[in-house]
């Protein structure tokens, strides 16, 4: 049931831009034996070759490229390659200096900050600050992060990447946090920066249906499971059982 609600949010979020799979996983369970580290404890060998049924394992996130687009908006961008933009953290118990992005659509607010459109968050330079720019000059993005007003460079968006992507968890709103290791471990992006288009999200809508449909026939069969136990056991109560 766990992994049918992970693939079904998948489906459901087939149009978000920027947006990363969840991959649910499962793996095999140790016995008591192992798992409790009681290497001395009394068991039987044959029941223990028959395992101890599996458990979810961590679940991870897909961060494959989404395919790019025009979004006629010259303030978009997105990625080609690997890379983060960074975001300010500002939001109410929000303590993270900063988040990382694949979500470019970008906007300009009333007090001329260049922010997410979808959330509002600044979006910093390489020194880790806002960038304000005027909405009614000419603004380039270049392939490096470098932003020009009327022919002028003016700020340099900071593109940073994480080499161990386990180290990055979902935050919402398009965004990732990061544990204190992968904050020292951060490099320079890789990708380019392609202006006026979005990234998509990289799920493989046909993939994502038959995904779905499997885990709720999975889903259904364990029910039948169940209710066939319970058969068996009312059997076993209620017939067997009786005094003759």
């Amino acid at each position: 049931m766990y992994r049918l609600d992970t693939l079904t949010n998948n489906l459901a979020n087939v149009n978000t831009v920027g947006f990363k799979p969840h991959t649910p996983y499962t793996r095999q369970r140790d016995v008591v034996r192992v798992e409790d580290n009681l290497p001395y404890m009394d068991s039987n060998a044959l029941l223990e070759q028959l395992g101890a049924g599996v458990q979810l394992a961590p679940t991870r996130v897909e961060f494959s490229q989404g395919s790019l687009t025009s979004s006629g908006n010259p303030l978009d961008v997105a990625f080609s390659g690997e890379g983060f933009l960074t975001v300010k953290g500002e939001a109410s118990g929000d303590t993270a200096a900063f988040h990382l992005t694949r979500d470019g659509r970008l906007a300009i607010d009333q007090s001329g900050q260049l922010v997410m459109s979808s959330s509002g968050r600044p979006v910093l330079d390489i020194a880790g600050q806002s960038i304000r720019l005027d909405d009614s000059a000419d603004i380039k993005f270049g392939p490096d992060g470098r932003v020009y007003q009327n022919q002028e460079q003016v700020a340099q968006l900071r593109m940073v990447d994480v080499p161990d992507r386990s180290r990055l968890t979902k935050k919402g709103d398009g965004l990732f946090t990061l544990t204190n290791d992968a904050l020292e471990s951060m490099t320079t992006a890789t990708g380019q920066l392609k202006q006026g288009m979005v990234e998509n999200s990289s799920v493989n809508e046909i993939a994502a249906l038959m995904a779905v449909q499997a885990a709720a026939g999975d889903v259904r069969t364990n029910l039948d499971m169940i209710r066939y136990h319970d058969q068996l056991m009312d059997r076993a109560i209620n017939r067997l059982g009786r005094a003759v």
